[in-house]
């Protein structure tokens, strides 16, 4: 692992207006590194997701990232097509409603082939070429490249945004409950398809999820939030295994036996 975090969040708070979303929000992300947030609804992860992802403009603290030439800037000093840049090549934002992060009406290779293009690709067969791998590495079938989103599954029209997020082989992805609207056979295959790619790749994430077992399965290390706060933070095993802060106890509590 490197010595260096590819992402540092400081002091980070999200307030509207005598409300806040998060407040006092310190952690860091390391290359090929997994970190799981988890809490009850409300607790204030989606919110944190969206401030470090740029989606959402926080009211104070640095959210740093560290560019492929090495410079650490924070994104808020970074200009508009920089962070416009990052998000289309660099970065994955993964939705729990895949229809949030596809466009429905156009092809299946299309939805790949887009990023390709955002990165300078402009060969049509080199992209529906790469489209094809990417189709395939997601468990679909190489004659659906074009076909529309509408006409797939959830499963796996959740599996074509992973595809169209990983095919520039970004450096960070951000995922917000990726498996929270699919049954739980589908659930199963996601996860095991997201675990497997992000070891091949190394990739480091940042997954926001309120299942304990999908950032048991998916994680390293977790964040606890609670109204807005994180109460605990370790390696992922450590903190399920033997939580400390009593809300920690009981969510890990509620956990269904096995």
């Amino acid at each position: 692992m490197s010595s260096q975090p590819i992402l540092s969040v400081r002091n980070l708070e999200r307030r509207y207006g005598a409300f806040i979303g998060c407040t006092d929000i310190s952690f860091d992300v390391w290359p090929g590194e997994v970190v799981a947030i988890v809490g009850e609804s409300g607790s204030g992860k989606t919110t944190l997701l969206n401030c470090i992802s740029g989606r959402m403009e926080r009211s104070a603290g640095t959210v740093c990232y560290r560019m492929r030439d090495g410079r650490f800037p924070d994104l808020g000093d970074l200009s508009e097509a920089e962070r416009r840049f990052l998000a289309r090549t660099d970065w994955g934002f993964v939705h729990q409603n895949p229809a949030d992060g596809l466009r429905m009406r156009v092809s299946a290779g299309a939805n790949v082939g887009e990023r390709l293009m955002a990165v300078g690709e402009r060969h049509y067969g080199n992209i529906r070429r790469t489209a094809t791998d990417w189709l395939e590495r997601v468990e679909i079938a190489a004659a659906r490249i074009d076909d529309q989103p509408v006409a797939f599954s959830g499963g796996m029209r959740q599996r074509l945004q992973i595809a169209r997020n990983l095919v520039t082989h970004p450096r960070l992805i951000f995922m917000d409950e990726p498996t929270g609207g699919l049954d739980v056979s589908v659930q199963a295959r996601v996860l095991d398809l997201l675990r497997m790619l992000v070891a091949d790749l190394g990739l480091a994430v940042v997954i926001v999820t309120h299942d304990l077992a999908v950032a048991r399965l998916l994680s390293q290390r977790m964040i606890v939030m609670k109204s807005g706060r994180i109460v605990e933070q370790g390696l992922t095993d450590r903190v399920l295994d033997d939580p400390r802060h009593p809300y920690t106890q009981l969510l890990v509590a509620s956990i269904p036996e096995s």
